[in-house]
């Protein structure tokens, strides 16, 4: 089992920014693969930005290129997501995920709630 917290989630304003982050526990961090997926009220869950367990490779929704970046610090078994230039599009929750596999994930966070809003 993989225990994932995420964290930084809050209101800001329309071109602002916004770190999150999320603590794993539980198993050998390096081993997983990590997402960031976000949801909005009466949407699917979505996407947002993979890194696999090297850092080598980082993929993210095109909605979110260039504004958002997602890193790990395998030392303090903790992903990142930096949000910059937010839009009132991307308010949303937000999750972290913990999979072997680079394009599934088995391990899911809480969630954290921004809000992009003037």
């Amino acid at each position: 089992q993989v225990q994932l917290v995420e964290s930084g989630g809050g209101l800001v304003q329309p071109g602002g920014s916004l770190g999150l982050s999320c603590a794993a526990s539980g198993r050998t961090f390096s081993d997983y693969n990590m997402g960031w997926f976000r949801q909005s009220p009466g949407k699917e869950r979505e996407f947002v930005a993979t890194i696999s367990w090297s850092a080598s490779r980082t993929d993210y929704a095109d909605s979110v290129k260039g504004r958002f970046t997602i890193s790990r610090d395998n030392n303090k078994n903790t992903v990142y997501l930096q949000m910059n230039r937010l839009k009132p599009e991307d308010t949303a929750v937000y999750y972290c995920a913990a999979g072997r596999n680079y394009a599934h994930f088995d391990y899911w966070g809480q969630g954290t709630q921004v809000t992009v809003s003037s």
